[in-house]
Parts: C-alpha cells; structure tokens; sequence
C-alpha cells in the first residue's frame, strides 16, 4: 500500500543521509516520499480516481423481478463483548449489511446472505453480520451464513453452490463492485449490483478541507490503488491457473441457536 511504501522510500533516504556519501540522493528520495504522501492525501487527485471506480454501477433500484437472494460480501470485525455489536463491525462491513438489509425489507421472502470466515477471531464474520441483522430486526429463518469464505472468489464459488439460477442482488463497495462481479460472473452468476460504502466526492465547498491534505484523501487513493492491484491479480491468476479449484462440502449453515441477540 501507498503509505507503508512510501515510508520505507522516506527511511531509506534518511539512511543514505545519515551512514552514507550519498546525502545528495538521500534527500532527494526523503523529498520524493513526502511529496508524495502529500500527492496521495490530496483530494483533487484521489478522488476523481476513486469517483471513476466507484460510479461505474449506480446504486440499487427496486426491481419487478422478485429477488431471492441478498448476498453481503464480508469484510472484518472485532470481537469486544463491552461495545455495541454495530460498533464491532467495520465501517465497511456495516455499511454493507445495512444496504443488504435495506434491500432484503424491500423483498420479504428473499434470503439473506451474509459471508466471511473468522479471520482468526473466536466467531465468524458471517455471524457476526448476523448478529447485527437480527439486532436490526432480521428473521433469524431469513438468513443464510457462508463461514468459510476467505475471499471474493471463494465467496462466489460458494455462492454458486446455493443460489444456481436464482434472482441475486450482490452487495459490496462501490470500489470494488467491479472485481466482485468479475469473480461472480466467472462462477456462472449473473448478479444485480447493489454498491454501496461510496467514499469519494465532488462537490466539497469549503477550500479548508478540500485543500488541504487529509488522512481520508489517502484512503481514498489506497481503496483505488487496492482495487487496481485487485484486478491485476484477477487477470494473472486465470492467465496462469489450468483449471479452477471449486469449493467442495456444504458450505452453508443456518445461524446457529447461539447466536446473540
């Protein structure tokens, strides 16, 4: 990622400048680092490429076909029995599974579909989402968990084992809705889009704060440059692989009666 990188560029300029002859290049690779750390954390150029990304769908409209399936895609949470469960999500994973519920009201017979392995916690991501949507008011019959997935891909292969030729409404983040659909598709699914979590803006009047260089510029620039290397990595990987992998068992569950409320 951008920052990390950078910081390792600043750190080695400051090496070459303080154990080395070398203190010309050093100071020009420390000046390269923090212009552009400050490049990156500038909303006139982050922005406009992450608006680009994120505008290609546009956000959901009901439909006149009946949907069958919601499926949020995971993304992280904490386990903290002293916060509220919403507060153990991510911002993300939130704002995913409150557009996935929005929609799922819109359908009251659909099933939602909720994913995400536990990512070395205690409990699951999948149920942790459910968690929240029951908190919410979900039916706890109206939900289905995916508690293996680790990735887009192996989320869509699941997916594709449960939903077959089924009305499927995918909700993910706008930045990476694109890469979301290509996995999906590539698991025989045709989804309607449902992008949600937009980050990037236009229309910020006040100069103090599009101006100036801030640490959601720089996320902004990282969700777009995570997505780019995404992509890349989607046409390497079926450049190279012979035959995909598919997902064996039953990869499905039912919230389970422990669950909390």
């Amino acid at each position: 990622m951008p920052l990390p990188a950078l910081l390792i560029l600043g750190f080695f300029g400051l090496f070459l400048i303080w154990f080395t002859q070398k203190k010309g290049l050093g100071s020009l690779t420390v000046f390269i680092a923090l212009v552009l750390i400050g490049l990156f954390s500038f909303q006139p150029f982050t922005s406009p490429l992450l608006m680009k990304l994120e505008r290609k769908h546009s956000r959901f409209f009901a439909t006149k076909t009946p949907v069958e399936y919601v499926m949020v895609l995971g993304h992280s949470h904490i386990v903290d029995d002293e916060i509220p469960a919403t507060s153990e999500l991510s911002r993300t994973a939130l704002m995913r599974l409150t557009e996935g519920i929005r929609i799922h009201l819109m359908y009251p017979t659909s099933k939602l579909i909720l994913s995400g392995y536990d990512g070395g916690n205690e409990v699951s991501h999948a149920k942790m989402l459910a968690r929240v949507a029951m908190a919410l008011g979900v039916n706890k019959k109206s939900i289905l968990l995916l508690e293996t997935a680790k990735n887009t891909w192996e989320e869509a292969i699941q997916a594709a084992a449960v939903i077959s030729n089924s009305h499927l409404v995918l909700v993910t983040s706008a930045s990476h809705m694109d890469r979301a659909l290509y996995e999906f598709k590539s698991a025989g699914l045709n989804p309607i889009p449902a992008p949600t979590n937009f980050m990037a803006q236009k229309e910020i009047q006040l100069p103090w704060i599009k101006y100036s260089p801030r640490a959601q510029y720089l996320e902004q620039f990282e969700k777009y440059w995570h997505e780019q290397l995404g992509q890349l990595w989607q046409r390497l990987r079926d450049n190279i692989m012979i035959e995909k992998t598919t997902f064996k068992g039953d990869p499905v569950t039912a919230p389970e009666d422990n669950i909390k409320n």
